[in-house]
């Protein structure tokens, strides 16, 4: 009996983990959507500027200056601007593999597994709610400010106090009613919300030009090196305490990403507007933050009004209220780029069945999901009415991360991971048949494709006879992957054994965990490791060795970079640098925000336990990494030849490429040209 209960129990939770790490199946075809496809590249970058331009340069500005970095914001900007842009660089090539809504959520669920992306996609919802939240509340205390104060005077008076440490201290109904307000203007339709953005965003970025030149105009560079001081006055530990702050201003680029349903050519829309709305955004931040330093002394800024106010003292009043009108403009548009990704990443989740199916309903009318945009604007708007900004700001940046994290780490898992012997593709122009239907392989001897990582392909040999831009080409790059470059040979006795893919995976999910490791050392013993503490420098040094050691692991296997319109360069350098980035930012977090996110994760473990994991429509195991590895075009072109050639017929990658070995082993250094080719001929 002990033994049968144990096999029971251990089909259960083979079952359990097989459900856990199933991938998604995308269709066929990756543009068929409910959603409308209206946006240009020039809407989504203006979608993307906009959600990330708002309280971030209004309200963040003049606290880091003061606070944490003085003149060295500019640095912290930067620090800032380049860890977003290593993970921006990620989601760019996720938007041309998968045009699907959902973002970071779908890309994980593609690569990793249905875990994951729910934890993925739990924490995304958190973040747009919070985004928006917190950014109405800043909304409205500006405006308060604007009016001397009688908002929250008058509330109070009628109200009394919140007496509570958790919350804010008195409700703010100016900041609900804003989070309403603003859910039922993109009731009206995406393209009515991209038109609003744009004019919007137009403004807010005319504005930020108006503060710079004028700020130049009005500069002293004395006010970068006032009397011990300096530019870096609170050390090199505040430049990154400030940029761990100003990570929140870049914080929406991600929201481009969840448009990939509603663009017309999302393949290069997707790619161009994450890169170029991000970098627009970096060079805006530290010209204001530059400017506004240059302006007057960091020590003299006010940390509630920092722009207005620097104007105010030098006598332009009426730069004051251009400013503000910026303001305004700049939290609006990041307020409605958190309304218009949350009811979308609702959409994907209810759509694979991980949520409860009301939430995967579009307006026919609208073509908007209405339902997930009533309880989006509800429930930010309850949070910005009971707690602070500074509340909502702490638990935002914990979710944020994790996410980029895990899409860094996704491109890595993607490149080295290869179609599965079990899957087919379309048979390739130049492949008219399989080894069966030409009676076996040419040249007689049979090659059987390598099965393990060691055992590769030489692919010097064959890009030699094979024009790289062809169809066989690409299925040879594709049956490539994962497995060692010739160069590399010398890893075979320890990776030799390992199916292809599992080895860049594993070392994948060693260096996040090697990551974690040294950024907690860093924080617990950097005093030990700068004064050369023996034992601090063999534990560093053994850290960084196996974390380099990760790196070679995964770079010595082929990629599969076919059928990608945008790649990230130096995979897998890029990918690992933002991952190691991202955990350090998430260690510096504080043990309050920690225990709020973890009770926000155990929240969304028992739905996912007693309703998504029963309910997924990827009910039956599989992969769909064949249809990752091309373009949607390139399934439609192939598809159009094979039934040309033979009613659609289909050859696995392998047969494919047994066909060709073996006609490379009987010495056929010819091209490979079909016998219904010559006799035509």
């Amino acid at each position: 009996m002990p033994s049968a209960r144990r096999m029971i129990l251990g089909h259960v939770m083979s079952g359990l983990c097989s459900k856990m790490n199933r991938t998604k199946q995308l269709p066929a075809d990756l543009m068929e959507t409910p959603l409308n496809r209206c946006l240009t590249t020039f809407d989504i970058t203006l979608l993307g500027i906009g959600h990330m331009v708002g309280a971030g340069i209004y309200v963040l500005t003049g606290t880091v200056a003061k606070e944490m970095a003085g003149p060295a914001i500019v640095l912290s900007f930067t620090l800032a601007g380049i860890v977003s842009l290593l993970a921006a660089l990620c989601y760019a090539e996720f938007g041309t593999r998968v045009p699907k809504a959902g973002s970071a959520y779908v890309y994980t669920y593609v690569s990793i597994g249905e875990f994951w992306a729910f934890v993925i996609g739990w924490n995304i919802i958190l973040e747009h709610m919070l985004g928006a939240a917190s950014v109405a509340r800043a909304w409205s205390g500006y405006v308060d400010s604007m009016l001397g104060n009688v908002v929250a005077n008058l509330t109070m008076e009628l109200t009394g106090e919140m007496h509570e440490k958790l919350l804010a201290k008195y409700p703010d109904f100016l900041a609900f009613f804003v989070c309403l307000s603003y859910a039922v203007a993109l009731a009206a339709g995406v393209k009515a919300t991209a038109m609003i953005n744009s004019i919007l965003t137009t403004v807010n970025v005319a504005v930020m030009t108006l503060v710079v030149v004028l700020g130049f105009w009005y500069a002293s560079i004395d006010n970068w090196s006032l009397p011990n001081q300096g530019f870096i006055p609170h050390g090199y530990a505040g430049v990154l305490a400030g940029a761990a702050t100003c990570f929140y201003a870049f914080v929406g680029f991600d929201s481009i990403a969840t448009s990939g349903e509603e663009a017309k050519n999302p393949s290069v829309s997707i790619p161009l507007a994450t890169i170029l709305s991000l970098c627009v955004v970096t060079v805006g931040y530290v010209l204001v933050s530059a400017a506004l330093t240059l302006m007057i002394p960091y020590n003299e800024i006010n940390p509630a009004a920092a722009l207005p106010d620097a104007f105010g003292t030098r006598g332009i009043t009426w730069a004051k209220y251009a400013i503000s009108t910026g303001a305004i403009c700049g939290m609006t548009t990041t307020l409605l780029g958190s309304l218009f990704a949350l009811p979308r990443c609702l959409y994907a989740m209810a759509s694979d069945g991980l949520l409860f199916s009301c939430f995967g309903k579009v307006n026919t009318k609208t073509q908007v999901p209405l339902l997930n945009l009533a309880l989006s604007g509800l429930c930010s708007a309850l949070l910005a009415l009971l707690f602070d900004l500074e509340k909502l700001v702490e638990f935002m940046s914990i979710g944020t991360l994790l996410a980029y994290t895990i899409v860094s780490a996704s491109v890595i898992v993607l490149r080295y991971r290869p179609i599965s012997v079990e899957e087919t593709v379309h048979l390739a122009p130049d492949t008219p048949g399989t080894d069966e239907e030409d009676g076996g392989p040419v040249g007689g001897d049979t090659v059987a494709a390598p099965a393990s990582s060691g055992g590769g392909i030489d692919s010097s040999s064959q890009s030699s006879t094979i024009d790289p831009s062809s169809p066989t080409s690409e299925m040879i790059e594709i049956a490539l992957a994962g497995r060692l470059r010739p160069q590399f040979r010398w890893l075979e006795p320890v990776l030799g054994r390992c199916e292809p893919g599992v080895a860049c995976s594993g070392a994948v999910l060693m260096f996040c965990v090697l990551s974690v490791a040294i950024c907690f050392q860093l924080t617990s013993s950097w005093d030990e490791l700068y004064n050369g503490t023996w034992w601090a420098l063999g534990l560093y040094g053994f850290l960084l060795f196996c974390l380099v050691a990760c790196v070679v692991v995964i770079s010595a296997h082929h990629q599969n970079t076919r059928g990608l319109q945008f790649k990230v360069p130096f995979v897998p350098y890029i990918p690992a640098l933002s991952i190691f980035c991202n955990i350090e930012l998430m260690v510096h977090l504080s043990f309050l925000t920690w225990l709020r996110f973890f009770i926000w994760l155990s929240i969304g473990m028992l739905v996912y336990f007693l309703y998504g994991i029963h309910n997924s429509k990827e009910g039956e195991l599989g992969t769909s990494y064949s249809m990752l590895m091309s373009t949607n075009e390139a399934i439609r072109g192939w598809g159009s030849t094979s039934t040309a050639l033979g009613g659609g017929t289909k050859v696995t990658v392998t047969k494919i490429i047994k066909g060709r070995i073996s006609r490379k082993t009987a010495g056929d250094r010819q091209a490979i040209v079909d016998d219904d080719d010559d006799d035509d001929s």
